[in-house]
């Protein structure tokens, strides 16, 4: 007995990233690039909760960087 199955081609294949990006969000993950809170007039890690000012760059408690 002999089966042909078709295959569906897409004209572009996906990016990695967002297929991975996809996957995440599909099961409640969140997918977007975090950044700063803010409180008051200071920049507020969302890792850890520390306090910056306004220029700072990197989490100097926890190390955390936004992308």
């Amino acid at each position: 007995m002999l089966s042909w199955y078709s295959v569906p081609c897409m004209a572009t294949a996906p990016n990695g990233d967002d297929m991975f990006d996809q996957f995440l969000s599909e099961r409640g993950h969140e997918t977007e690039p975090v950044g700063w809170d803010t409180d008051y007039n200071k920049k507020q890690c969302p890792d850890c909760g520390g306090l910056h000012d306004q220029a700072a760059s990197d989490c100097t408690v926890c190390g955390w960087a936004p992308r």
